[in-house]
């Protein structure tokens, strides 16, 4: 059985590689992708937070707001907005009856934006999980 901090260890790792990919993606014009990827990176930092504060019981979704209300985060009204919108890109890359709309969202100029909205959402977990 894996330690707390082998687990910490793990998701971080993880969520690390996930965003050299996501960077990767948004490099190379695959936006919807990109973010696709940004979710991923959340939901791992999300999740390593919950280990470190709560319990090292993964918890079993991909919703970004609900993963933040499990590892006792407190989000303000904003990252709650873009925690709810990061968890769409999730389905909208999966899915094909979601893929051609999405596609279509993802220009180069919205995808900056909500990369940057991962990145800021990426350092306020970093810091909670230093203060767990």
């Amino acid at each position: 059985m894996l330690t707390r901090g082998e687990i910490v260890r793990y998701w971080i790792t993880s969520a690390e590689h996930d965003y050299q990919t996501m960077m990767h993606l948004y490099n190379s014009k695959d936006y919807h992708w990109s973010l696709f990827m940004g979710h991923l990176v959340l939901e791992k930092l999300l999740k390593v937070v919950h280990v470190a504060r709560i319990n090292t019981e993964v918890p079993r979704t991909h919703d970004l707001l609900r993963l933040s209300e499990k590892a006792g985060l407190s989000p303000n009204d904003q990252q709650k907005d873009q925690l709810d919108l990061i968890t769409s890109f999730n389905i909208a890359a999966r899915y094909p009856d979601y893929q051609h709309s999405f596609y279509q969202k993802c220009t180069p100029a919205f995808t900056r934006k909500k990369l940057t909205a991962i990145k800021e959402l990426m350092t306020w977990l970093l810091v909670a999980l230093e203060k767990k």
